[in-house]
């Protein structure tokens, strides 16, 4: 397997962990389920650590696919940036998940605050992730390319 395969295996770990994350949290805190709240903050830290190796991968499949027909610099460069800004803001919201994990331990009484603030970012991390797998799905895949066929075709 090559760079690209692993990359493949490991990018939609980022997306949905922080899917997963921000309903296990707004769960957690509507229904005001402290069990479910902590899975959900756990699993924000999860898609941290599990999506480093979507990140540590990613340049080695920009070598392989860099020189395929219809793959532009463009389009890796584009899939890059939103990757690495989205993995970023899920670093971020993790780190005040963990904050929050301790808190709520420790029975702070903003602690459920806190957690609002982690719901915010785990939903902005969510769709900062989304639209970097969007944009490097464009890499591999014309068809959901802007223009790609037109409605004359169907």
């Amino acid at each position: 397997m090559n760079q690209a395969h692993w990359h493949l295996l490991f990018n939609h770990v980022p997306i949905f962990g922080a899917l997963a994350g921000a309903l296990l949290l707004a769960a957690g805190l509507l229904g005001r389920q402290d069990a479910v709240l902590r899975a959900g903050l756990w699993a924000l830290v999860l898609a941290v650590v599990l999506g480093l190796p979507a990140q540590l991968t990613g340049p080695g499949a920009a070598r392989v696919v860099k020189d395929m027909p219809r793959v532009s610099q463009a389009l890796i460069h584009n899939h890059a940036q939103a990757a690495r800004l989205g993995y970023w803001v899920l670093a971020a919201t993790a780190t005040l998940a963990l904050l929050c994990v301790v808190q709520l331990s420790q029975g702070h009484a903003w602690a459920r605050r806190l957690a609002w603030g982690t719901l915010l970012g785990a939903v902005l991390s969510f769709g900062l992730l989304a639209r970097a797998g969007n944009l490097g799905g464009q890499i591999s895949h014309p068809e959901i390319r802007e223009g790609f066929g037109t409605p004359d075709e169907l």
